[in-house]
């Protein structure tokens, strides 16, 4: 009798240890269904693009476009930080005619016109390239999460209208939020704004993803209020892309960049931005779908260069620049995901050390413990203070050389929203 009853309760005890397994299993019971799926498919979720995206968010349209465009191209954009850092005095639409013969995507060119920019960019090019490939591969989700960050800011007092810029808001679909745009007040002169986003957007929302901060070096930016200006540069015909929130892409002003691009001039019929993948110089895509979309483009353009044959001048050009560029202490640069997220932590904990020891590390890399972040939501004066004190820029580089084909500058077609509809900014 006894053997029977234990062998009847058998199957009842397995299912109930088994049930028993299961509830207590901390990491399967942590991750809901849906983040499981965003893993598996490779997207970023939306706390991770408000984390990446707070620094710029706040940024003008027309220059937060050229950033968004320019971080699809993250070797490019360590190019420009190497040069900015080589040329000090250089600023503005004269910065950016001088590098008009380099082998970057114009979107990068652009940027040397801000070399506050650059010094933010430039402290840690992993974040650089996760923007650029959240852009490629989620640009809708890229444009709710600057909606979302510019309204929260606003909601916290901390996002108006002066004599740097204008915020004004469109209509949206029923039942939609608002689009806040954010246009320069003169649109010959723009204002890169500097803030701690820790502090600028009030309570935030996800602790376990604190925003990324990256001060610029005090020089740039006198005084301490909480959203900081400085000096306006004069851009002319530099800035040539603006924001369409209502398609979810960038729009190109044709005239403008041709008017100013007079050695790479396009279609008139090219006034959306499309991502070249010629000039992603190897740097891999993120996710498959993205490298589906892109490398076989990028196979082409290079078997088209071999064809046509290579610019031995450009390439011995480019020689004597990165070495130019290793005398002067800058590495190389990361060629893959792996190796950028390395150099990245590596950075953090040389940071890390010389703040334990008194020295002039300020920076909040990402990665950090929430508190880092937030600190300056409990003592905005101390976190003022951090920005006045800038952060070093920790990753700066050369590529190696090697002549690229130039071709068409843009080529990432635009994600189709449901309801379509035409015109900018809608």
């Amino acid at each position: 009798m006894h053997t029977y009853l234990t062998w009847a309760r058998l199957p009842t005890l397995v299912l109930a240890l088994a049930c028993s397994a299961v509830a207590v299993d901390p990491v399967v019971a942590a991750v809901p269904a849906p983040a499981k799926a965003a893993v598996g498919q490779g997207t970023f979720t939306r706390e991770q693009l408000d984390q990446m995206l707070a620094p710029v968010a706040l940024y003008p349209d027309a220059l937060l476009a050229q950033v968004l465009m320019a971080s699809s191209y993250p070797g490019d954009v360590t190019d420009a930080v190497a040069w900015s850092k080589a040329h000090p005095d250089a600023k503005g639409e004269d910065a950016v005619r001088q590098v008009a013969n380099q082998a970057w995507d114009p979107s990068v060119q652009s940027l040397v016109a801000f070399p506050q920019l650059l010094a933010v960019l430039g402290q840690d090019p992993a974040w650089v390239q996760k923007m650029g490939d959240a852009f490629l591969a989620q640009p809708d989700a890229v444009m709710d999460s600057v909606q979302r960050l510019r309204r929260q800011a606003q909601s916290a007092g901390n996002l108006d209208s002066n004599q740097q810029q204008k915020v004004s808001t469109q209509p949206a679909a029923a039942s939609a939020p608002q689009t806040i745009v954010i246009e320069s007040a003169d649109p010959q002169v723009v204002y890169v704004p500097s803030y701690n986003p820790g502090v600028v957007y009030g309570s935030w929302a996800y602790p376990a993803y604190p925003p990324y901060y990256y001060p610029p070096p005090p020089y740039y930016y006198p005084g301490g209020a909480l959203l900081s200006f400085g000096i306006g540069v004069a851009v002319g015909g530099a800035l040539w892309g603006d924001l369409d929130w209502g398609h979810g892409d960038i729009d190109i002003d044709v005239n403008r960049y041709n008017e100013f691009n007079s050695n790479r001039q396009i279609n008139r019929n090219d006034s959306k931005w499309k991502h070249n993948a010629a000039n992603r110089d190897g740097v891999p895509y993120r996710d498959g779908a993205t490298r589906e979309r892109f490398d076989g483009a990028r196979d082409s353009a290079a078997q088209r260069q071999d064809y046509r044959g290579r610019d031995d001048a450009r390439a011995a050009e480019r020689d004597r620049a990165r070495q130019s560029m290793e005398r002067r202490g800058f590495d190389t640069p990361a060629t893959t995901n792996r190796e950028a997220r390395n150099r990245a932590g590596a950075s953090q904990r040389e940071l890390g050390q010389r703040s334990n020891q008194g020295g002039a590390g300020h920076g909040r890399p990402p990665g950090s413990h929430p508190e880092n972040a937030f600190s300056g939501a409990r003592n905005p004066g101390q976190s003022l203070g951090d920005a006045n004190r800038g952060h070093r820029s920790v990753q700066s580089s050369q590529r190696p050389a090697g002549a690229r084909p130039q071709g068409r500058p843009m080529n990432r077609p635009a994600a189709p929203r449901g309801g379509g509809g035409g015109g900018r900014r809608r």
